[in-house]
Parts: structure tokens; sequence; C-alpha cells
């Protein structure tokens, strides 16, 4: 029998949508650049991170404290903050490095925002907004848009539209259906996009190809995926 070297990555994610362990399944994303990664080590960082939180929080806590308490945690004592000078660094997309250096992209640092909020209670969700990734607390009669990459902070209307002209130069107006959330899936989805598009810039074919074969997992279908990996497999011989 040979070794499914994406066999915890497979565990984590076939599985029904309310199941999947967004934390762990990230981590086994790095599983095949780090090979002795101990997923449970740092499985328990992220629970120290959301015990100091829900300490800060108190019994009557609101989204906006419970917001509050987890800004307070992240960037104030742990010093957690955007990697804007290595931007398109590897490291940026495994949540280990994140965990290690305190440094990530918008994906990364909201994977783990999302997953300490988890724990303390207060449910969020993913936005994929073009080009930046964001997160969203949706009460009964509230929103609230938080970007991690950015120490947590909200942003109104005014801010997300800001952004988007600073993105994009106007070719794309706000609507609120860019804040509509996106599943686990396609969250994880996403940060290996965007390592595949960094190694095989870098024409690394082979970490390239490691990348592909996790998106095929989660979509054996994708047409883009299948010919990506088949033209891997040509440069390869």
């Amino acid at each position: 029998m040979t070794n499914d070297p994406y066999k915890e990555f497979r565990q984590a994610v076939q599985r029904a949508e309310t199941t999947i362990d967004l934390a762990r399944a990230a981590l086994t994303i790095a599983a095949s650049d780090y090979p002795n990664l101990d997923i449970d080590a740092y499985l328990s960082r992220i629970d120290g991170l959301a015990s100091a939180a829900d300490a800060r929080v108190g019994a009557d806590a609101d989204a906006y404290r419970s917001i509050a308490a987890l800004n307070y945690v992240f960037f104030k004592e742990h010093g957690f903050r955007g990697n804007r000078e290595h931007y398109f660094d590897p490291k940026n997309s495994f949540l280990n490095e994140v965990l290690d250096r305190k440094t990530g992209i918008p994906i990364s640092l909201s994977v783990l925002y999302i997953e300490v909020a988890r724990r303390i209670g207060l449910s969020l969700q993913g936005i994929g907004f073009p080009g930046h990734f964001l997160v969203r607390y949706l009460g009964d009669n509230e929103e609230i848009v938080v970007d991690p990459f950015n120490q947590g902070e909200i942003l109104s209307q005014k801010s997300l539209e800001a952004m988007l002209y600073r993105l994009y130069g106007g070719k794309i107006a706000f609507d609120p259906d860019l804040l509509e959330a996106i599943s686990k899936k396609q969250i994880l989805r996403r940060m290996l996009n965007n390592l595949k598009i960094i190694y095989l810039k870098k024409n690394d074919l082979i970490k390239g190809l490691s990348i592909l074969e996790r998106l095929m997992v989660l979509d054996p279908a994708s047409g883009e995926d299948i010919r990506d990996r088949g033209l891997i497999y040509l440069q390869l011989e």
C-alpha cells in the first residue's frame, strides 16, 4: 500500500462543511513543506490565544466587545501584523509560520482570527472581498466587517469603497454582494491558489504540483487544475 502524502488534508476537508475544522485543515496545507509539523501543538497555541481573549471579554460581552478583546490579544499583546514587506513569501500562507512569525497576508490572518473567535463563542465568516480577504460578523440587526490584516480595523461602507478604489482604480464598484460569506472549502481553495501562483511564478514545479494535488482533493473536476497539473507533468517529463 502506497503512502498518501495528502492523507491528513483529505481527512480534514472531505467532510460536511459544518464539521470542517478550518484551523486544522489550513495547517495540513503546510505538511509537505514541514514534514514534522506538530499540528496539535499549533492548535493548542490557537486555544491559548482564545483563552487570553476570553479572559478579557467578560460575561456579558456583545460582538463589539468580543472583537475589541480579540484585537487587544492579537495585535497589542502578541504583535500580529500584516506582512507588507514580503507579501508574496509563501510562508505567509502557512498557518504555522503565521503563528511563529506573527505575520501573514489577509487570508491567513483572517483564518486565525476566525478560529480564535470561534473558540470564544463569536461566529465570524470569511469574505472573499476582491483583492483583500476580510471577516464579517452578522447579527440579527447588525453587520460588522473586520480587517485582520490592518490591526482588526472595523470597516464602514465608505472605507470598503475606498479600499476598492485603491485596489482597482474605480474599475469595480462597491456592491453589498461583495460582502457575501464564502465556505471553508472556498477559503482553503483561495489559500491554495495563492500558493499555486507563487510557486508557478518561481517555476518551483514540485511544490506547485503538491499544491495542485491538494486543490484537486477539494475539487477533482476542476478543469483549470487538471490542465495546470498536466502542464507541470509535461515539463517534468
